[in-house]
């Protein structure tokens, strides 16, 4: 596993940017989990988000950290968005990226976002980019 691979399993925050039915991005921090070869942000149909995505497949990323050199380093790209919509998959890949913000999903705050989570959004990125300073 590289280096990108590495920083992209480590982070926490992803910023995802969609378009909108009005052609004008749409950016949003969310919670992610990286797969490998596919990232998965898990969301409710409800959200801007997920309509974007389902609307126009196509979408950019960036994760970063550090604002001093030589701790700077980041992951952009762009790639394709599907919507999972299959509760039996969405339930499993939530609780996943679940898992890597809570110690159990017994937390409160954690099942109200699984119980909230009716779909996934798949991103294979076509694109990337790193950066570092």
């Amino acid at each position: 596993m590289g280096k990108r691979d590495e920083f992209l399993r480590s982070q926490k925050i992803l910023r995802l940017s969609t378009i909108g039915k009005n052609k004008i991005p749409h950016i949003v921090p969310v919670w992610y989990r990286y797969g490998g070869k596919k990232l998965y942000i898990g969301t409710n149909t409800k959200t801007l988000k997920a309509k974007n995505a389902k609307r126009n497949k196509h979408v950019a990323f960036c994760v970063d950290v550090g604002v001093k050199s030589p701790d700077i380093y980041g992951v952009m790209g762009q790639g394709d968005a599907n919507l999972i919509l299959e509760e039996n998959k969405v339930k499993a890949i939530a609780k996943k990226i679940l898992l890597r913000y809570f110690d159990t999903l017994e937390n409160k705050s954690a099942k109200e976002l699984l119980d909230d989570t009716d779909c996934i959004i798949e991103i294979i990125p076509k694109k990337f980019s790193v950066w570092s300073y």
